[in-house]
């Protein structure tokens, strides 16, 4: 393909839409094969479109955090849930025993409820 493009590239004016868009295409060849040799690299970028979808769908109501500081604390629950879901953690049992754990848990410590670090607590049984 790259060959058949620069063939024909060199076939057309230079400001013909069609030659503007092969110029694009082969400033950037090394990005788009690169998911021939990286079976981790993503056709698309379906997947942070649907990751930022919430955060863009409700940007007007972020106008209405409070203050700058509570835009500041809600990007960082933001950045804290993604990073628990890309860890391969349920972010909302990770939110759960994150916020019950809390009141008791020594400050020193706090990096152990971070998402990668993270594991479920198990409630002690209640005594008979």
């Amino acid at each position: 393909m790259e060959a058949w493009l620069r063939e024909n590239r060199a076939k057309l004016s230079a400001k013909a839409p069609v030659a503007q868009a092969i110029d694009y295409m082969l400033k950037r060849w090394s990005a788009f094969i690169l998911f021939l040799n990286d079976g981790r690299a993503c056709l698309s970028n379906n997947a942070a479109e649907r990751a930022i979808r919430p955060i863009a769908v409700g940007r007007r109501i972020w106008t209405f955090a409070g203050s700058d500081a509570g835009g500041h604390r809600a990007a960082a629950l933001y950045t804290l849930i993604e990073t628990a879901k890309l860890n391969g953690i349920d972010a909302q049992a990770w939110l759960a025993d994150v916020l019950s754990r809390l009141p008791d848990h020594p400050a020193r410590h706090l990096d152990d409820l971070l998402p990668w670090n993270w594991t479920q607590h198990q409630p002690r049984p209640i005594a008979a």
